[in-house]
Formats: C-alpha cells, sequence, structure tokens
C-alpha cells in the first residue's frame, strides 16, 4: 500500500494503464506500461463473465482463457513483475469466483506473496466485504473500491468504509471502452468524492486518446485507460510491447503538460 500512496501526488495525475493477463506476450507488456511512464498498473484476471467489460475486454477474456491462463499463471507474471520492477505499484482487477475459488485467505496470502498492492473485486459490492475484504487487509493489501455516477450521497459512506489505496471512480453508467462522459459530469463528480474521501480519485471507463486523459487529469488524482491498450494488444500480438510504450508515453506526455498554466 506504500506503493501505491507514492503513486500519486498532488501536483500531478497518475496514470494507471490496465492490461489482461495471459493476453498477448503480458509480461513484456507490463514491462513496456512501466517503461512508457504508467505509474500504477492493473493486471486484470480473466473470466469468463466479465459483466463489466466492453468488447475489447471481453475479448481479451476469450482469449486469455482460450490459451489456458490459470489463477497461478496470474500470480506467477506478477511476482515476476515485482521482482522486475520493485517500485511500482501492481493492483489486480477482476471477478470474485477466480478471487474466491480457494477462499479468501488463500487468495489474499497468494497475492501478497506475490507483490500485489490492491485489488479491485468488480462484483463483490461492499455490502459483501466480508466475503474478501478482512482477507485483504490481514495480508496488507488495499481494497480499492469502485464508484459511479449512480453511487448516491446515502450510499456512498458505505463504499468508502473499509477502502483504501485509491477509489476508482466509473465515470458511465455502462461497460468498458463504449463511451466518455461528459467533461463537466467528471468534474461534478470528482468534487464531490473529494469532499467525501482522502483517497485518491481515478478516474476510469471510456479514456482513449491523450486529449481526453488530459482534461480529466487537470481535476482527478488519477486516469484509467484500459480498453485502448488491450486493443493495440489484440491488433499487433508478439510486437504490442513497442506499440504500447508509444501509446503510454503519448498519454503521460498529456497528462504531464494538463496542469502546466496557460
Amino acid at each position: 500500500m506504500n506503493r501505491l500512496a507514492s503513486a500519486f501526488s498532488a501536483d500531478r495525475a497518475a496514470l494507471v494503464a490496465f492490461v489482461t493477463a495471459g493476453d498477448g506476450p503480458t509480461s513484456a507488456i507490463l514491462d513496456a506500461l512501466v517503461a512508457g511512464g504508467a505509474d500504477v498498473i492493473e493486471l486484470g484476471m480473466p473470466f469468463t463473465d466479465p459483466m463489466a467489460d466492453g468488447p475489447a475486454i471481453q475479448a481479451a477474456n476469450i482469449r486469455s482463457l482460450a490459451a489456458g491462463t490459470t489463477t497461478a499463471d496470474i500470480l506467477r507474471i506478477a511476482a515476476g513483475f515485482r521482482a522486475r520492477h520493485p517500485d511500482v505499484p501492481l493492483v489486480l482487477m477482476g471477478y470474485a469466483n477466480p478471487m474466491l475459488r480457494r477462499g479468501a485467505d488463500w487468495f489474499a496470502a497468494q497475492a501478497s506473496q506475490s507483490g500485489v498492492d490492491g485489488v479491485i473485486c468488480v462484483d463483490v459490492p461492499p455490502e459483501e466485504d466480508d466475503a474478501l475484504g478482512p482477507a485483504l487487509r490481514g495480508a496488507g493489501i488495499a481494497p480499492i473500491r469502485l464508484a459511479t455516477p449512480t453511487t448516491d450521497a446515502a450510499r456512498l459512506p458505505r463504499v468508502l468504509d473499509g477502502a483504501s489505496g485509491f477509489l476508482y471512480y466509473v465515470s458511465v453508467a455502462g461497460i468498458t471502452g463504449q463511451q466518455q462522459a461528459a467533461q463537466a459530469s467528471i468534474e461534478e463528480a470528482v468534487a464531490r468524492l473529494k469532499a467525501a474521501t482522502d483517497l485518491p480519485i481515478a478516474v476510469g471507463f471510456g479514456v482513449r486518446t491523450p486529449d481526453q486523459a488530459a482534461q480529466i487529469a487537470r481535476v482527478a488524482d488519477g486516469v484509467v485507460v484500459g480498453s485502448a491498450i488491450v486493443e493495440i494488444v489484440a491488433a499487433h500480438g508478439a510486437a504490442a510491447p513497442a506499440h504500447v510504450i508509444h501509446f503510454i508515453r503519448s498519454l503521460k506526455d498529456a497528462i504531464a503538460q494538463s496542469r502546466i498554466p496557460a
């Protein structure tokens, strides 16, 4: 969690980059994300029914599972990443079934041993925190929660209770990669969330271009990009890392410029 805390700075927004484990040359792609300047890495755990994900990440899940990717493989990828990049935060993102199949304590212990800093479990709501949250916290792993445009003032305290690392604001009421929320609505939501928590606010879903990332970076603590990276992997396969580095650098440069006074 110390790595996560250090990734977010008051004077710049962090770039949070997502890739699906087992889709393409994952370790090389992770290295490319770091080389391009990503501040936080989200490693997606492939699942057969990724209900929050759009076509690009759904297809990545299918490719990964068809290649035989297992939870043990993902943990090995995570451990290798941690050995190569001791200071870069790594977050596992996925669904409850793969995380809980062998029990929450087993998963949390294995993730901790693999150097994981945080976990986003999309389909375990805050009301069911006891399914996974205590095990993660006991292993020193941040349970990272999701807030959405429909998270109202009455429910937000429940979302924040027990959350750590950062708060992931899902900017659209929909699936990944399909649309981007209006900037005004993002600014309003970030202001509302910042009034309720000291956790960094990272905004994702629908962020595809450097210009979009820069706009969000002006108000948020972090910008999450996933589907656009996954599409590069799908298009270029084994040659994807070089293309990923170029794309990540373009995002990073835009974010860096976003808070420089005109």
